[in-house]
């Protein structure tokens, strides 16, 4: 088997594994590893459609390591970490019998080292985003119809509903930390409406409890009441359905997720339409996950509350927060070169 299984038979065989025991976002990276993996390989004049993965050289590492050179050092570190995963897989399943630890070692001489980066948002911004979206203008009647050949909610009712989803997803994005996925994926009996809290699987396969405010809740449950009529014609048990979902033509009368590429699109037409076109892309649902941390450290000035909140496994990424919410800092820089 191993002696006749090409390079790029091996690939598929290594991320049909990789889509089986991890997460979607962790298959997407592997797979654009791999891609860009081959494309060295051919670069070096390997042909992966014909040539067996058996004699795929430990070498490669390295040829891959300079070939990344201009790609920034974590997306380096990160294909590179899934090349050696591949080399793994492929000792693991008898295809091939690479010198792991040379490979190892190769990778720790050659990989750049990724220094420590602030996070970098505009909290002013997000704040005026936020005013914007709880201003949207909501509508009289929650009463939502359907009607028509193929089932579409009329265009005003859409409408109505995509204003109360945005302003529902903007909120609670900046009050709960939630990953852009994560809010998506979220589904309605997911949350205990009494406790404010819901329980979700996040980042790394891992179970969390996610809090939310009072704010973020009541954008919810008017959003889901807006929904109540298009929820209650789906067919299906309402705790299944997702808290966010579509209102476009291509739903029908179906209740969809939203995707995380729907999450991108509200953030940018909300930034686009509160402060302009110039403000696009300088905000990402991403920025909203930043703006929570560093609320809950200027609030409570509590590293170990914010790395519980946040869910961020290593408290050193908490870490990187606290020199962008140091008040005392600012006041004193202030005190000194300001007289």
């Amino acid at each position: 088997m191993a002696e006749t299984t090409t390079i790029e038979q091996a690939v598929q065989m290594f991320i049909q594994t990789v889509n089986s025991a991890r997460s979607k976002n962790t298959t997407d990276t592997y797979g654009f590893a791999m891609r860009a993996f081959q494309a060295l390989l051919a670069d070096n004049k390997i042909d992966v459609q014909t040539t067996p993965v058996s004699e795929l050289s430990e070498d490669a590492i390295g040829w891959f390591a300079a070939w990344l050179k201009e790609l920034a050092p974590a997306t380096e570190r990160l294909y590179l970490q899934a090349t050696v995963s591949f080399y793994e897989f492929l000792s693991a399943e008898r295809l091939h019998s690479p010198n792991l630890p040379r490979l190892r070692l190769l990778m720790r001489n050659r990989v750049r080292r990724t220094g420590q980066r602030l996070p970098q948002f505009p909290r002013e911004s997000i704040e005026k985003v936020l005013e914007y979206a709880q201003a949207l203008p909501l509508p009289t009647e929650y009463s939502v119809t359907v009607d028509g050949e193929n089932g579409t909610p009329p265009t005003s009712d859409s409408e109505k509903l995509r204003l109360l989803r945005d302003r529902a997803f903007l909120v609670t994005l900046a009050d709960t930390g939630l990953r852009v996925h994560e809010a998506c994926n979220l589904r309605r009996g997911d949350i205990d409406w009494n406790e404010g809290r819901a329980i979700i699987i996040g980042k790394g396969d891992k179970q969390a409890v996610i809090r939310f405010s009072t704010r973020s809740m009541r954008a919810l449950q008017d959003y889901l009441a807006a929904r109540a009529r298009l929820d209650g014609n789906s067919g299906k048990p309402l705790q299944s359905l997702p808290i966010f979902a579509r209102h476009d033509k291509g739903a029908g009368k179906k209740v969809k997720s939203m995707t995380t590429a729907t999450g991108r699109n509200i953030v940018d037409a909300c930034v686009r339409e509160a402060l302009g076109d110039e403000s696009v892309g300088k905000i990402t649902p991403h920025s909203f996950r930043h703006y929570f941390v560093t609320t809950v450290l200027r609030a409570s000035g509590n590293l170990k509350l914010a790395q519980e909140l946040a869910r961020h496994a290593n408290i050193s990424v908490t870490q990187r927060y606290a020199h962008i919410s140091d008040d005392e800092l600012d006041q004193g820089y202030h005190d000194i070169f300001e007289k």
